[in-house]
């Protein structure tokens, strides 16, 4: 029974040695290989070269080489087996032979030889030495349908010596005298589905390789193509939401307690924000116009101009934005509006922004989204330059650069206006249309006073400046203004309250009347306080 084993064991452990092994090379300097496409796609290799004495013969067959659209194929070789005199291995991308004298068996199997249904391996190539002949067969699951062979220089086109197919089935290929350095590849065209495909093809490490599109790559595309969707949804869901504002509603000017009635309290430097997004010329005079109506400018009148005086320090009951605009506008005791006009002087608007998000009526995110988009932006340019110099799939850093573009759009797309300052910007425009049409003769006399002054800032924001005025004006007894010396007409306060909107309008002084009339509502103002008077 033991002597039965061992031959067992001797029966099953010669098998590949027995069937697959070539037949050794008869001239000097020469290989026979044998190639067979195994049912799972691999392909076993077995080489018999012949070495002469005294002679070594080098080869490096790189496993990943050059493939169309930017791609490179990529070759695995395992199980390597030698039988003879040297060394065989696979190192650094590259399958390596060493050789010394005598005839060796190299056994070696390859993966991603079948590409399709074509199956493609470099049956030598790379050799230190010069070949005398090559002989190889190769045999598969099913005959091949068409084979083809190249011999010579990697990149000739120059056939083999022999390529065809036996009687049998077996495909046999064969050369003489190649030099060194040259290269023999067959290609065996099987019937579709003898054997499963296993081909791997990568990007190439070149800069356009670094841009083909693969599959993680096109997965980052698909979820950036549906957050960019979903952005675009949210974008006109919020656009629609905030044009879809109702219609004026009524608004009180004076309120039960006989007071001037601000909707919600808001400020006149808040009507540009809060109705067209921005602040403008209108929005800061008529922030100064409203310092001077609650006392703490006073506004006297000179041949020359109008001049601005300081009447009572800033306290608690103004905004951060207000105080900014009262330094700014009369950093000493008093100016005059020609100062002002000569020294083009201006106010940030990032205070009077942050004072209406802070009460809820615009968002922030919409700014630092933009910020961030842009940010973004930048940060995925250098990551497609760093992708593409380095590991490959720069299209990511692409889709990081288009984020940040879309955060970017999706930032100036957004409405600044909350629910709540849509929702006041209603009533602005109810204040506007109460502002045009107000019936002075239906407020008592004390009322008349305080509305006029205090609407005032309000008219010349909302641009309503004109009708306002002249319904006043109209009255046998028009309301004094208080805070203007001298026994001004309301208008003197009208023309005035022009003049200080020309004062900061971005317009050269040729346009500068007109840039104000068209934007206040107003006719065009008197030069001084003596034409004032006169008309």
């Amino acid at each position: 029974m033991l002597v039965v084993a061992a031959l067992a064991l001797v029966v099953a452990a010669t098998p590949v040695a027995a069937q697959d092994q070539p037949p050794l090379p008869s001239v000097p300097q020469s290989a026979e290989i044998q190639l067979k496409v195994e049912r799972d796609g691999s392909l076993s290799v077995a080489e018999a070269i012949s070495v002469p004495d005294g002679v070594t013969m080098d080869r490096r067959v790189p496993l990943r080489v050059a493939a169309p659209r930017h791609h490179d194929r990529v070759y695995g070789v395992r199980d390597v087996v030698l039988e003879g005199r040297g060394t065989a291995n696979v190192d650094s991308g590259a399958f390596t032979v060493h050789l010394t004298s005598g005839a060796s068996i190299v056994r070696y199997t390859v993966d991603g030889a079948v590409d399709g249904n074509r199956v493609t391996w470099e049956l030598a190539g790379g050799w230190s030495a010069d070949l005398k002949f090559i002989r190889a067969s190769f045999a598969a699951p099913r005959i091949p349908t068409a084979v083809d062979c190249l011999a010579g220089p990697p990149d000739s086109d120059f056939p083999c010596a022999a390529a065809q197919i036996d009687h049998a089935g077996l495909t046999r290929f064969s050369q003489q005298n190649l030099a060194a350095g040259q290269r023999m590849t067959a290609t065996v065209e099987l019937p579709a589905g003898t054997v499963p495909a296993n081909a791997e093809l990568v990007p190439a490490k070149t800069i356009a390789g670094a841009f083909v599109l693969t599959a993680p790559v096109g997965w980052a595309w698909t979820a950036f193509g549906v957050l960019l969707l979903a952005a675009a949804a949210l974008v006109v869901f919020a656009r629609r939401r905030d044009a879809g504002a109702g219609e004026a509603p009524k608004a009180e000017l004076v309120a039960k307690g006989g007071e001037f009635a601000s909707p919600e309290g808001v400020l006149p430097g808040h009507a540009g924000l809060l109705l067209h997004g921005r602040a403008g010329a209108a929005d800061l005079a008529a922030t100064v116009l409203d310092l001077a109506v609650r006392n703490y400018l006073w506004v006297s009148a000179e041949d020359t101009g109008w001049r601005l005086v300081r009447r009572n320090p800033p306290d608690e009951h103004l905004t951060t934005f207000e105080r900014a605009v009262f330094d700014a506008v009369v950093p000493e005791d008093s100016v005059a509006l020609a100062e002002l006009r000569k020294n083009h002087v201006t106010v940030a608007s990032e205070e009077l922004y942050a004072d209406a998000a802070r009460r809820g009526w615009l968002a922030r995110r919409p700014r630092r989204l933009g910020r961030a988009g842009i940010r973004l932006a930048f940060y995925g340019v250098f990551l497609t330059v760093l992708l593409a110099l380095t590991v490959g799939y720069a299209q990511l850093g692409v889709i990081v650069a288009a984020a940040g573009v879309a955060a970017a759009v999706a930032s100036a797309a957004l409405p600044a206006r909350r629910r709540a300052g849509a929702e006041l910007a209603d009533r602005l425009r109810g204040v506007a249309a109460e502002l045009a049409s107000v019936a002075p003769q239906d407020l008592t006399e004390p009322q008349r006073q305080l509305v006029f002054s205090r609407a005032l800032p309000y008219a010349l924001a909302l641009g309503e400046l004109g009708p306002w005025v002249a319904a006043f004006d109209a009255l046998d007894h028009p309301p004094p203004v208080y805070w203007h010396d001298g026994d001004s007409t309301p208008d003197q306060a009208g023309c005035f309250a022009t003049a200080l909107a020309g004062t900061f309008a971005p317009a050269r002084r040729g346009r500068l009347l007109d840039t104000v009339a068209r934007d206040t509502g107003s006719l065009l103002p008197a030069e001084t306080p003596e034409t004032a008077r006169s008309s």
